[in-house]
């Protein structure tokens, strides 16, 4: 399974979601809120081969984008492939930041679009602006986290050549659905955006993604195993330029 968005470092016990993840084969992408966050998170799960700790910048997090966060991010994204989450925040809670935001993401993905990487993206009421601005910096393959925009944004964000991940909250939403209807299976990856989630009131975890696999199956009307063989051959088109990156920099060091 496929989680491509999971705040590990945000549940009680990070260490024990960690070390089940592992035990069974769950590729993660851990993303955090600040380089901080980040350091501190890498510096426990850097060994752990299913899961990978995403540097991030969230846009409620505006008001603590300080300098020194922001120094952190451009060392820290010399080292790592996987950035997230990163985007923007448009609604009632993050508005009154705007500004602070665009400045941010300007910032990262100027530094970031050196090579392929995975980009986890929050997109709340910006998904234009958001699309816009990968574009000026010519970003490859990001991944829209649980996507509530416009139905009609969804067909240039793919056009783009960009993904989708989708949650267990989105497919008990009539919205969601919708939303999940629109996106081609060739597009799509699960997560959990644990633990902001909860699954017949319980906090989610990366098991619960078979929920999501579940409902995919019957939307493409195949079987679960080609649902989850599908999310996986999409995980792996983003995951391949990078290794191939990797492999090509050990060669000429």
């Amino acid at each position: 399974m496929i989680d491509a968005h999971c705040h590990i470092d945000l549940y009680k016990n990070p260490y024990t979601v960690a070390n089940e993840n592992e035990k069974k084969g769950i590729s993660t992408i851990a993303v955090t809120n600040l380089p901080s966050h980040y350091a501190l998170g890498y510096s426990h799960l850097k060994e752990f081969k299913y899961i990978r700790v995403a540097l991030g910048l969230h846009p409620l997090y505006a008001d603590k984008h300080t300098p020194t966060e922001m120094n952190k991010f451009i060392e820290c994204a010399k080292t790592t492939s996987y950035i997230g989450e990163i985007g923007l925040d448009f609604s009632r809670e993050g508005i009154t930041t705007k500004t602070k935001q665009l400045q941010s993401l300007r910032h990262v993905l100027s530094h970031i679009s050196d090579r392929p990487r995975f980009i986890s993206l929050h997109s709340r009421r910006a998904e234009s602006t958001v699309l816009q601005m990968l574009k000026e910096f010519s970003i490859q393959q990001a991944v829209f986290h649980w996507y509530s925009g416009s139905l009609y944004l969804i067909k240039a964000i793919v056009e783009e050549g960009h993904y989708f991940s989708i949650n267990p909250a989105m497919i008990e939403s009539a919205n969601g659905c919708k939303i999940i209807a629109k996106i081609p299976r060739d597009r799509m990856l699960t997560e959990t955006d644990g633990p902001f989630i909860k699954v017949e009131g319980n906090i989610v975890t990366s098991r619960d993604i078979s929920l999501v696999l579940k409902y995919l199956s019957n939307l493409w009307e195949c079987s679960y195993e080609d649902a989850e063989l599908q999310v996986k051959n999409n995980f792996n088109k983003i995951i391949f330029p990078i290794q191939q990156y990797m492999a090509r920099r050990d060669i000429e060091e």
